[in-house]
């Protein structure tokens, strides 16, 4: 059986590149949805804080939200224990503890992609040159996944490395999905609008859905079907579907090579009966907010409990 500690440093290594990644990814959406200027700047940048679930530290360190302090605070920001540079170091932390467990082309793109963001985010980022920066660590970030997932042997390595890449990813997803609608759209007059899908689109380019989108729905950007395609499209990467469907793989395979089923297991199981049995018509008429919101404390509960039944600490 695997050491609880090796067991953590891979669940943790894998949700700290999969957050460097998706801090990215928020900043990006609030790129691109501040072109639309349907609120101030401040109000704008304020709400991929709150996306990010980090108000109340961004507060403590800067007065405004603008694109130069969230750019700072997300990115570069090493007393943010969440921002890319702060999570690309932790990751690297916990892939040299459990180096012997990982394969050579593995750690040797962790490490070049903590050297590559060390220089890139060695001063603050120029606004002109914020999405050759942002699209630079989504390529790191995507080359240590094309490694992982080509040398690495199918074992509970791979599982436990598995959890916390989806574990961290769900959480993302929900969080990008709820800001559009909680935060950012400025008034229920605006649901339909050419504003509206504006915001949709922008919210599908910064997951890495809007050509996938395409092919499923021909371009036609309805915030209906946008949601329904982020939520409960099991084929798509980003989905909580996906993301929930890859976790209860991994529990699974854990459970027939350790045998007991835990707390965990029954945590997912009754998180993917609520995705499976649902329609987005549904979800939308319960609120979108309110299911995005249990599904964020639910996710969160998961990760814990994972925690404590393969005895991380």
């Amino acid at each position: 059986m695997l050491l609880g500690r090796t067991a953590n440093g891979l669940y943790w290594m894998n949700r700290y590149i999969e957050r460097a990644e998706n801090m990215a990814r928020l900043v990006d959406a609030g790129l691109r949805l501040s072109l639309t200027r349907t609120t101030t700047p401040a109000e704008e940048w304020a709400s991929v804080i709150v996306s990010a679930g980090l108000q109340a530290d961004f507060q403590t360190r800067h007065d405004e939200a603008t694109v130069e302090t969230v750019s700072e605070f997300l990115l570069r920001d090493l007393t943010n224990p969440s921002s890319v540079m702060a999570s690309i170091e932790t990751a690297r932390n916990n892939g040299r503890m459990v180096r012997t467990a990982l394969t050579r082309e593995t750690w040797e793109s962790l490490n070049e992609a903590w050297m590559a963001m060390k220089r890139m985010l060695a001063r603050p980022v120029d606004g002109r040159e914020l999405p050759k920066v942002l699209g630079a660590i989504k390529r790191e970030t995507a080359l240590i996944r094309g490694a992982f997932y080509g040398t690495m042997l199918r074992n509970e390595i791979f599982d436990f490395a598995q959890l916390g890449t989806f574990v961290e990813r769900a959480d993302n997803t929900a969080r990008i999905i709820d800001v559009k609608y909680y935060v950012l759209l400025p008034s229920l007059s605006w649901v339909g609008s050419t504003l509206d899908n504006y915001q949709w689109e922008s919210i599908l380019r910064s997951v890495a859905a809007h050509r996938s989108y395409g092919w499923v729905y021909e371009g036609d950007y309805k915030p209906t079907n946008i949601a329904d395609f982020l939520i409960l499209n099991n084929r798509m990467p980003r989905s909580l579907a996906f993301c929930y469907r890859n976790i209860a793989e991994s529990l699974n395979f854990l459970a027939a090579e350790y045998g007991p089923r835990h707390g965990c297991h029954d945590i997912v199981e009754t998180t993917l009966g609520k995705i499976k049995g649902n329609t987005i018509e549904r979800i939308f008429d319960i609120g979108l907010h309110e299911f995005l919101s249990d599904f964020i404390v639910e996710n969160n509960r998961l990760g814990n409990e994972i925690a404590r039944d393969y005895r991380f600490y």
